[in-house]
């Protein structure tokens, strides 16, 4: 069951306030009401319109209706599970910022959350101003991002690759790749900056857009999947290379393994 939200009371003087002529929607599904209540009043405070859902099946049901600007996840839900609507969202065409909020705090839980593709995770119990600190720096992130598509002009051509930032679709020596939204931000990321060397938390910080320690196991996983689907032989890259010691860095030519 969908809880509709209460019109965000925007144009109220409050320091931590968005003023915005048109509040950025927002999702949160959490079956605990309590939490899910003091969730909704915070976030409407700082001028989101912000809906409810209680279980996973009404959850999933309004993500597919489209249309939202973040999605405020738990885990542990009645129904479909957080981690079946996290991969569901990743195969919509939109892109909205996930964040997962769990219980289970574990490196495995977390990680795997983050493989996914949800944007951060919380581990309960947590601030509600680090939560609405966290949503804020998600958008940024999304704003900031969709700006510098609409000023880009074509796409990118570099080492057989080729990326259109606006229909964000991408090939490989004239073949389609299949990404996800992760993916090809940090493929993008990657040809833009052609050469650079760049460390796992340059990457979390530059494309997932938080710093964490304990987070940079989901960049080596990212990597590996990019490399299978980019080079000829995954064992012997000669596009995305990695630094020993340092990192990662893009090649803007082809380089033949050592023999």
């Amino acid at each position: 069951m969908a809880f509709p939200s209460r019109p965000p009371r925007v144009g109220v003087t409050h320091s931590r306030r968005l003023i915005m002529d048109t509040p950025k929607r927002v999702l949160i599904v959490e079956d605990d009401l309590q939490l899910a209540g003091l969730l909704r009043l915070h976030l409407q405070d700082e001028g989101y319109a912000v809906t409810h859902c209680a279980d996973g099946n009404a959850g999933l049901a309004q993500l597919e209706q489209g249309g939202w600007d973040a999605l405020i996840l738990d885990l542990m839900l009645p129904g479909v599970d957080g981690l079946e609507i996290c991969r569901q969202a990743r195969a919509m065409a939109r892109y909205t910022p996930i964040i997962i909020t769990s219980a289970r705090s574990s490196e495995m839980h977390r990680v795997l959350g983050l493989e996914l593709g949800a944007d951060d995770y919380l581990a309960k119990p947590f601030s509600m101003l680090e939560l609405a600190a966290r949503v804020k720096a998600l958008l940024r992130r999304v704003d900031a991002l969709e700006k510098n598509m609409r000023t880009v002009a074509g796409k990118i051509e570099l080492n057989g690759l080729s990326l259109d930032p606006v229909t964000r679709q991408a090939e490989v020596d004239g073949k389609y790749l299949e990404l996800t939204p992760r993916e090809f931000d940090l493929l993008y990321f990657f040809v833009k900056n052609p050469g650079k060397v760049f460390s796992r938390m340059d990457l979390l910080n530059q494309v997932w857009g938080y710093k964490h320690d304990g987070y940079e196991h989901t960049v080596n996983t990212h990597i590996n999947r990019l490399r299978a689907k980019v080079e000829v032989d995954p064992a012997e890259p000669s596009r995305i290379l990695t630094v020993w010691g340092l990192g990662y860095r893009f090649s803007p030519d082809r380089v033949r393994p050592p023999e």
